[in-house]
């Protein structure tokens, strides 16, 4: 079984938009990039990241920088080198451990700025008649 630790080294976040000025709308892109993998003496993988979240308009910025690091059997180990030697995606669980430590901590970060979160908030649907029902199968009897 692979085990995955993540550890964040480089964390640099600014606000551009007056802290008086409401937020207009934006769009936040992310962008997870797995700059390559190193095995080491230990016999875990390093796997260096970096989170770049963007904001448009251009009202904040915020880039983390890390590492994860992944160990598990002998053979395991290999099979994550070779794929990436082959050019293929890592692991799943690779990428879901990053992913969710970099998110809880770019929201945090977000909150620290009072900025929008980098996650998508649920879209409430505008004028919804009052006693319609949803399309789509009925369930009820």
């Amino acid at each position: 079984m692979i085990r995955v630790n993540v550890a964040i080294k480089n964390i640099s976040a600014e606000r551009f938009w007056d802290i008086k000025k409401p937020i207009p709308p934006i769009q936040i892109g992310t962008n997870i990039n797995i700059v390559g993998m190193d095995k080491k003496p230990d016999e875990t993988v390093e796997v260096p990241f970096v989170l770049t979240i963007n904001y448009n308009p251009s009202i904040a910025q915020i880039s983390l920088k890390g590492s994860a690091y992944v160990s598990g059997d002998k053979d395991e180990i290999e099979k994550v080198l070779k794929n990436h030697r082959e050019k293929r995606p890592p692991p799943p669980t690779v990428v879901q451990s990053i992913s969710n430590v970099v998110f809880i901590e770019s929201v945090l970060i977000s909150r620290t700025l009072n900025i929008p979160p980098p996650i998508p908030l649920p879209q409430i649907p505008q004028g919804k008649a009052q006693g319609s029902k949803p399309k789509g199968r009925d369930y009820s009897s």
